[in-house]
């Protein structure tokens, strides 16, 4: 995100000296995308931040998927995943149950009670949705505390944790990319600034505004990286820091984590049907983000406001139901926290009778989070857990 931050403590100039008050050097990091080519941010540590004391392997939450075969589209009953007397054991990420996957995005879900441990994905970005429940997320670029509705976009090799709060487990929605996770380019300047017809514009966006100082050495850091030699392409590494992660005194620049909540994006309608392209919130490497908010519908004398059958050409779409009632699946047992799976390949729209229905709607109170793949989805554990096995024949009436 092309939008500069400073936090904290900085030299004037960049590459030069930085002393605390003891006069002791600060150890400046650059933390880059592409090589030096993209967007970074200059970080400014206390010690040394490349210092670690051992190393062991993490195995990491079942990584094994299987094929959609035969092709079919699925509801997915994530709730079911994780029992509310439990969660006070699970973390928000060693907890993750995968639940889709393909070369180029991870989906999984967590309802976590506990503090996680330190954590960097060095795979890809990640885009986290939070549906219920609060935490304070603290990073190495300060702390941000998100809740139901935020999405918190956390750039590749950001170490962080999450802290449940408010006596409460929190419920997440993990999307985690092999690549960057941006706005959309259509909507920026050939500058970066987000423009007019943005559906948010960067005073939506909540950045660290501080930075965190914590105490002690010989921190646990799990990561998340890649690895061709198995399954799944990642693998995970325990690295035990000899420094608290969070020791940055001040940092400036283009990248860091934000938190940007669905509440404060702008719908686009139309007298007509939009389609889910004037949705989007993120795209990123082979795979949009797109959310789908309380609106006013379409206002042609003649319009049905649900979408129209459509046939995912080059795309499986995943639809995440968060609030609401979703008019174009009445009838078929979707509800919050439900997932389904339209796989490219079967036409798919509205449940039979909500074509009619909608007919004369003025607005849908609906809030959901759509992911669309250029490549097809294979299911994790946590999808073939959940899976209510009955959706594909729910316009037909039959029983498969």
């Amino acid at each position: 995100m092309a939008h500069y931050r400073s936090v904290g403590a900085v030299p004037h100039k960049r590459h030069t000296q930085h002393r605390d008050p003891e006069g002791n050097l600060y150890f400046e990091e650059l933390m880059g995308e592409e090589g030096f080519s993209s967007d970074s941010s200059l970080l400014y540590h206390r010690n040394i931040p490349s210092a670690i004391t051992e190393a062991c392997e993490w195995q990491l939450p079942d990584q094994r998927r299987i094929p959609n075969r035969p092709l079919l589209p699925r509801h997915l009953v994530l709730p079911a995943l994780f029992d509310e007397a439990a969660a006070a054991d699970v973390d928000a990420v060693t907890g993750r149950r995968l639940v889709l996957a393909n070369a180029d995005v991870r989906i999984s879900y967590v309802l976590a009670g506990r503090p996680s441990p330190f954590y960097r994905n060095a795979v890809g970005d990640e885009c986290v949705f939070v549906q219920s429940g609060t935490a304070r997320v603290e990073t190495v670029f300060g702390a941000l505390e998100v809740g139901a509705g935020d999405y918190l976009v956390l750039p590749r090799a950001t170490t962080h944790r999450w802290l449940p709060t408010g006596g409460q487990p929190v419920r997440l929605y993990c999307i985690e990319a092999n690549s960057h996770i941006t706005p959309p380019k259509r909507y920026l300047s050939r500058f970066g600034q987000l423009l007019e017809h943005a559906p948010y514009c960067e005073r939506d966006l909540r950045g660290p505004t501080e930075p965190l100082f914590g105490e002690g050495g010989d921190v646990a850091v799990y990561i998340k990286h890649r690895d061709a030699t198995v399954a799944g392409g990642i693998a995970g590494t325990v690295h035990v820091s000899a420094h608290h992660p969070l020791d940055v005194v001040g940092w400036d620049g283009c990248l860091y984590p934000y938190a940007f909540n669905v509440a404060d994006f702008e719908p686009i309608t139309g007298r007509v049907h939009q389609p889910p392209p004037v949705h989007q919130v993120f795209e990123a490497d082979n795979f949009v983000i797109c959310n789908f908010v309380p609106r006013k519908v379409d206002y042609h004398p003649l319009s049905i406001p649900v979408p129209y059958y459509h046939s995912n050409v080059d795309s499986d779409e995943v639809m995440f139901y968060v609030a609401g009632d979703y008019e174009a699946r009445k009838g078929s047992g979707i509800g919050p926290g439900s997932v389904s799976l339209h796989p490219g390949g079967h036409s798919h729209g509205p449940q039979p009778g909500a074509y009619e229905r909608s007919i004369g709607a003025q607005e849908f109170d609906e809030l959901a989070v759509m992911v669309d793949t250029f490549r097809p989805l294979e299911l994790g554990e946590g999808a073939q857990a959940a899976d209510d096995g009955r959706y594909a024949w729910s316009w037909s009436g039959g029983r498969g």
